[in-house]
């Protein structure tokens, strides 16, 4: 038996929805599918992200630039249609600047599979004009006030030769082009950088920025916890085995004290960095969204999870419904795990009470105050290839009243699972519309009654954790009840 303990009647401290700041996305052109936009509407009514953010927005896919004659033509058209739906929906980009259009790179070398440019430009005189055209052309139809609350990344992991031919000189010089162009434009457009992998670069970055008097509104940088020991790999389940666990919070609290005080973001995370990996479609992957997001308050400004959908094609585009995709739902829009945590996150209030962590090797828990009650997230969590069993947890909440309801949801193996239901139902490949729907009812979490007892002017709660669980319960305080009061903190 595991026992917590929390108090109602104590102030809170502030818990911003840092998690709900931004999603990622694979590529562009993707942003025009119907698909794409219905099931990012979906993550905006539902889980109250904000912004978006994907690569290959300068890609010759894209058409944003192409050499007709010796002319340089420029095209926005299909950026403003992915900008006006993303406006249309309450949503903003991030506008990551990238890749390299062919007419201004200096070399062939590409990645993925639409075969984005690289290289550094040949010419950075030019690039800092595209840049100037863009930004320009962004102030001019949607307004600089609206401009001025977009994110400017400049590229995308520059420190990974896979995404970056030049070095990192070159990427500093290529930023500084960027930065002036922009505030060129308009002094009040945020720019930052250097977008890098495993939170790589910050001082050496910032010391360049600082000698050279560029301008630099905020920190981005991406990690996930298969960066803790070298370079990602294809073995995603070996390379946690030698992970530590809450290794993202500890990371982000050094990158935190080295961003010197500037607004830092982690324009990508999860819960691997493998495209194909398993664990993205089960429980395992929504305990560590919840612990990652809770034990990353005051630590980072805003994270944007990669990515929202499965409709992604960095490699091929994926046919199976569940193959291991980043998104947090698959091609049918049927919701994994993932997307149940922050669904249940997305519903707690801004007001924590206390948390509990680092005081037992697997289990953590979260009190937050609500409008008319007290939230509770507990998690069970191991990486793989560490021990892990089923806990009980008996949790005291001090200044709870008698009169209050509870209700737990769940996720775990038997609770919000539509990856084992696929199983059961045989893994059909193309499922049929009817198979579709019997996901979508395997995936919701529902809210189920639980008996609690109240002795000792406390409420007490029993909940047994399987591995690599989530329960989020909610103690809803009647109006005439006395106790906690939800303006306190």
């Amino acid at each position: 038996m595991i026992d917590v303990r929390f108090d109602a009647t104590t102030p809170g401290t502030p818990l911003p929805h840092i998690w709900e700041y931004s999603v990622g996305s694979g590529h562009a052109p993707l942003a025009l599918r119907a698909d794409y936009q219905a099931q990012l509407t979906r993550c905006r009514k539902e889980l109250g992200v904000r912004r978006v953010r994907f690569h290959g927005l300068l890609s010759d896919d894209m058409g944003t630039l192409v050499c007709e004659r010796n002319e340089l033509l420029y095209s926005f058209v299909n950026a403003d249609r992915i900008w006006d739906f993303l406006i249309s929906i309450g949503m903003r980009p991030i506008v990551e600047l990238s890749f390299m259009p062919t007419t201004l790179a200096s070399g062939n070398a590409t990645v993925f599979s639409y075969r984005g440019n690289v290289t550094p430009p040949r010419d950075y005189t030019e690039w800092a004009t595209l840049v100037s055209v863009l930004s320009r052309h962004c102030v001019d139809r949607y307004g600089a006030d609206e401009v001025r609350q977009w994110l400017f990344e400049v590229w995308n992991e520059p420190n990974i030769k896979s995404f970056w031919q030049g070095t990192r000189q070159d990427y500093f010089t290529l930023y500084r082009h960027t930065a002036n162009a922009l505030k060129e434009t308009d002094d009040g457009l945020r720019v930052g950088g250097p977008v890098t992998a495993q939170n790589a670069w910050i001082e050496e970055f910032l010391d360049f920025c600082d000698a050279s008097d560029v301008a630099v509104d905020f920190v981005s940088t991406h990690h996930y916890p298969t960066d803790a020991f070298g370079h990602p790999g294809d073995d995603t389940v070996s390379q946690l085995a030698e992970s530590t666990r809450s290794v993202l919070r500890d990371r982000a609290r050094r990158t935190h004290e080295r961003a010197r005080g500037k607004p830092l973001y982690y324009t990508e995370w999860n819960t691997s960095s493998n495209s194909r990996d398993p664990l993205h479609d089960q429980p395992y992957a929504a305990a560590v969204v919840v612990k990652t997001m809770l034990e990353a308050t005051g630590l980072a400004d805003g994270y944007s999870f990669w990515t929202f959908s499965d409709i992604f094609e960095e490699n091929y585009f994926p046919w199976s419904p569940f193959h291991g995709g980043f998104g947090l739902l698959n091609l049918y829009g049927v919701a994994k795990p993932t997307y149940r945590a922050f669904e249940l996150l997305h519903a707690l209030g801004t007001d924590l009470i206390g948390a509990w962590s680092d005081q037992h090797p697997t289990v953590d828990a979260w009190a937050i105050r609500q409008p008319d009650g007290i939230a509770l997230m507990l998690t069970n969590h191991a990486l793989p290839r560490h021990p892990i069993d089923t806990e009980r947890v008996r949790v005291r909440l001090d200044g709870v009243p008698p009169s209050a309801i509870t209700t737990i949801a769940r996720i775990d193996d038997a609770h919000a699972n539509a990856h084992a239901r696929w199983v059961e139902i045989g893994k059909p490949a193309y499922p049929k519309p009817s198979q579709v729907d019997d996901l979508h009812d395997a995936s919701r979490v529902v809210a189920e009654p639980y008996a609690c007892q109240h002795h000792d002017d406390a409420l007490w709660l029993d909940v047994s954790l399987s591995p690599n669980a989530v329960a989020a319960v909610t103690i809803r305080i009647p109006a005439t009840g006395t106790g906690v009061d939800s303006s306190s903190a």
